[in-house]
């Protein structure tokens, strides 16, 4: 009964430590944090590190002997020719994507719709106890309930093969 509290204590503080870095939405930098979600190649040392060869940045070197390649097939495509038009297959994909026209200032606009969130949350809310988790706040109206959800699904005549289990 006596070592109850202090497992409990021990388990509290575990679980503080734990790594929430995807679901934290104030990046410093300017854009999406890549190094967090993509693989990273082992690294290698150089045969002679005297016979060095000079940086080329934005270019092909050591490491990273076609980045854009290597960039596409992290997404899930293809290397290629990156001039190429959309393949036929994912037209109908860009043509939804793009229905409601395509924004070039996405940035700007999600940066100050951000700022406004992050300033309407933190009026009355400067001196927290424990850490709030912004990530779901954020999409907690954009959630799907999965039963109703496949319920829609089944209603429709879709076949669902699978069911969300109870709870």
């Amino acid at each position: 009964m006596r070592m109850k509290v202090p497992f409990l204590l021990l388990a509290m503080t575990l679980a503080a430590c734990s790594n929430q870095g995807l679901k934290t939405l104030s990046s410093t930098s300017r854009g999406p944090d890549e190094f967090i979600v993509e693989p990273k190649a082992e690294l290698t040392l150089p045969p002679d590190f005297s016979n060095l060869p000079q940086p080329t940045p934005g270019q092909a070197n050591r490491t990273d002997t076609d980045p854009l390649a290597e960039m596409v097939v992290a997404l899930g495509g293809r290397p290629g020719d990156a001039s190429a038009p959309v393949p036929s297959s994912d037209g109908a994909l860009v043509t939804a994507a793009s229905r409601f026209g395509v924004s070039p200032d996405i940035r700007q606009s999600l940066a100050t719709e951000d700022a406004e969130f992050r300033r309407t949350q933190s009026r009355f809310t400067q001196f927290k106890i424990f850490p709030e988790d912004v990530y779901n706040q954020v999409y907690r109206d954009q959630a799907l309930d999965p039963r109703e959800t496949a319920e829609a699904w089944r209603r429709a005549g879709a076949r669902t093969p699978s069911f969300p289990p109870p709870g």
